[in-house]
């Protein structure tokens, strides 16, 4: 579950020096292009997000890797489209699946903000970002000066907040990100739809003004009679095409409950 945009394109391969790219047969309005599932490592690696349970995927991913070993399968959120395809890929591999959420885990210790993962003489240090989920992580690949955003950060347009996630969470992360992005000197975001974000600083920045817009819209539709999440997408969502509306109220929904909290 992500975002309102209509895919265009592929990042099928997209890289960083260290971290690649393999796409997930999947796309849709909500995934993009896909699921990207993101390996990270040289002769052994850590697979990022296997994607749903896809079988012509997985076989893919594993193939790809040929003699390499996977030691851990990582997930940035629960959500099926990243994580569904994990067990089975588990199987496959022979690797333990670490998230946060101990219902998606698989025969390995849990991961939480401020773990730290090592493979291959590489670290994967781990940031806690809930809002698009309760569980949602981040990953961030010092080597390749790369941050690993999963749903919280697309690749194009953005994120929903699920049933599962919160906005006053969600915004509290944007501004984490925002300033672990400028002090270390981030290069890239690695999302988990969409392209790679060659400027993870702007990409951020418009993020955080994109929020802060559609609550002051949100606001100025109440204030113009709109009361329902329906009637307030019909306002505020007016250019969106129809089909994404339930998902646009999901949206509201979000910020009704953040506004109402204020």
């Amino acid at each position: 579950m992500s975002g309102l945009y209509i895919p265009l394109g592929t990042p099928d391969g997209s890289r960083t020096e260290h971290a690649e790219n393999l796409l997930a047969p999947n796309p849709s309005l909500m995934t993009l292009d896909g699921t990207n599932t993101w390996v990270i490592g040289g002769e052994e690696v850590v697979v990022i997000d296997p994607g749903p349970d896809d079988e012509s995927h997985l076989r893919r991913v594993q193939e790809h890797l040929g003699e390499r070993r996977v030691t851990e399968i990582l997930l940035t959120h629960g959500h099926f489209d990243h994580s569904g395809g994990a067990k089975r890929f588990a199987g496959m591999v022979g690797a333990p699946v670490r998230a946060l959420d101990p219902r998606h885990r698989l025969g390995g210790e849990g991961l939480g903000d401020g773990d730290v993962v090592a493979v291959d003489g590489l670290e994967i240090h781990v940031y806690g970002t809930p809002g698009h989920s309760f569980d949602s992580l981040c990953f961030w690949l010092p080597q390749d000066k790369a941050m690993l955003t999963g749903d919280t950060i697309l690749g194009r347009g953005t994120t929903i907040i699920a049933r599962d996630g919160g906005l006053a969470d969600y915004l509290r992360s944007l501004d984490r990100l925002r300033a672990a992005a400028e002090s270390l000197a981030a290069q890239a975001l690695l999302p988990g739809h969409g392209p790679v974000l060659a400027d993870p600083i702007g990409a951020l920045d418009g993020y955080i003004a994109h929020r802060r817009e559609r609550l002051d819209q949100i606001r100025a539709a109440r204030e113009q009679g709109a009361r329902t999440p329906r009637e307030i997408v019909r306002v505020v969502y007016a250019d969106v095409d129809r089909s994404l509306w339930p998902a646009a109220e999901m949206a509201v929904l979000a910020q009704l409950d953040y506004l109402d909290r204020l």
